[in-house]
């Protein structure tokens, strides 16, 4: 098995634990907001794992930046939808995503108030999972399965 082989499987497989990872610490954040709960050790443990899974995640996807066939740098890569997804959008949106996921957990942890600790995190963790959903969705390929 070649290693773009690899990293692509490896990076289509650890999507599920991010994915996991951070729709679990956004509900427990909603949960936690409106419900008036504390915030405990757990629901910080929670969101640092989610964000060094999404950390973890993102450096997976740019070795296969590099090693990926879909990623091309011509004059042709803005003119054709899926080079330009893969070679531009893909990797922005990602970043995005995970800037929005680390600002939210560095926020969290300068509030007080257990409520604003929890609607925060929900706020920045559940805009990183709307915009990790269209990039899916403008992927063209399914949530489930290896891409192509």
């Amino acid at each position: 098995m070649e290693l773009y082989s690899i990293i692509k499987h490896l990076h289509s497989g650890f999507r599920y634990i991010v994915l996991l990872l951070v729709v679990v610490a956004v509900i427990n954040a909603f949960l936690g907001w409106f419900g008036n709960k504390p915030y405990t050790e757990g629901s910080r443990k929670l969101n640092v794992f989610a964000l060094i899974s999404a950390h973890v995640q993102f450096l997976i996807g740019l070795v296969l930046y590099f090693l990926s066939p879909f990623v091309q740098f011509t004059s042709q890569t803005m003119k054709n939808a899926e080079t330009r997804y893969w070679t531009m959008e893909h990797v922005v949106m990602m970043l995005f995503a995970i800037v929005l996921i680390t600002i939210g957990n560095s926020k969290s942890k300068k509030i007080t108030l257990p409520q604003g600790k929890h609607r925060t995190i929900a706020i920045f963790f559940g805009l990183a999972i709307l915009i990790i959903v269209v990039a899916i969705i403008q992927s063209k390929r399914g949530l489930f399965g290896i891409t192509s």
